[in-house]
């Protein structure tokens, strides 16, 4: 990468209108000690993701993985935000960005400081039950499987994109699951597992957002499955300008006006300050120009 206010000058000369609208996928994460399933982690490329039909068909299988997503929330929930998702903060804040739209379920945008993040695929920090749609905090399930396994533990090396972790099958053999306190049904994280459907009102939202916008920031997301890659044809099909900032390809390369591949930690904060300074000149009655590089 070369010198970070060179790369981010064409970002920035998209952006200063504002009307931006961001998707961002797990490769905003990484930084915060979350691998992402694609990118440049290889714990990440080694994993493969619980799906729905697995989840709710395989009674050992769904022990499994409350198990391994039991240990491995414990590490979730002590991520923090890291200096990209600070950065979003900040210029949707400033009035630049209008809306985010995120692939993560770890729910970092919004510690962050970002307002009315659509979740598309849900939060891990959310439960609900198949039977009666009751939605109860992951705090409280917590507390709830700690009581029915008293001193469960195992090696954690690293969590996974979805918040669980790699177990032996010895370990995981003893856990004991919990079901629905209001109906006895079975629990979820509210989340969208591979192979399941995102709530169409959420899809209906997203696109609303991208027929908005006036760039599509898309942040971290190798785009190589539909449910994000969606909006970037959108946004095509609608003649709007789309940014790509990734560590490594995406499947919507070719539809970017503008690519940037570099880590998002040095680019976004680089970007904010670069555009917040010319908000504040404009708001001073300057000329809305992007500052030389230098």
């Amino acid at each position: 990468m070369g010198r970070v206010q060179d790369v981010i000058e064409p970002v920035a000369r998209l952006m200063a209108g504002g009307g931006v609208v961001v998707l961002s996928g797990a490769g905003l994460s990484t930084e915060s000690g979350i691998p992402d399933y694609r990118g440049v982690t290889g714990v990440a490329r080694r994993h493969t993701p619980m799906t729905y039909q697995t989840f709710v068909g395989d009674a050992q299988a769904r022990r499994r993985y409350w198990a391994r997503s039991h240990l491995g929330w414990r590490l979730m929930a002590r991520a923090v935000p890291n200096d990209g998702h600070r950065a979003v903060a900040r210029l949707h804040g400033g009035g630049l960005v209008s809306e985010v739209i995120t692939q993560n379920v770890d729910g970092l945008h919004t510690a962050a400081g970002s307002r009315d993040v659509v979740e598309l695929h849900g939060r891990l920090d959310e439960v609900a039950c198949l039977g009666c749609g009751q939605r109860t905090s992951r705090l409280d399930l917590d507390g709830r499987l700690r009581r029915a396994n008293p001193g469960f533990a195992g090696r954690v090396a690293a969590v996974n994109p979805d918040g669980d972790v790699e177990l032996d099958d010895a370990v995981v053999a003893g856990f004991r699951t919990v079901d629905c306190l209001a109906c006895g049904g079975m629990l979820k994280p509210d989340v969208v597992f591979f192979g399941e459907t995102v709530p169409a009102q959420r899809v209906r939202r997203c696109f609303a957002a991208v027929e908005r916008a006036r760039v599509l920031l898309v942040l971290g997301s190798s785009l190589t499955v539909l449910s994000g890659r969606r909006f970037v044809l959108r946004a095509a099909q609608r003649g709007t300008p789309v940014v790509i900032v990734n560590q490594g390809p995406t499947r919507g390369d070719g539809y970017a006006e503008v690519r940037v591949d570099a880590p998002l930690g040095r680019v976004l904060p680089a970007l904010a300050d670069r555009l917040l300074g010319v908000q504040r000149a404009v708001s001073a009655g300057g000329v809305p120009v992007v500052p030389a590089a230098g």
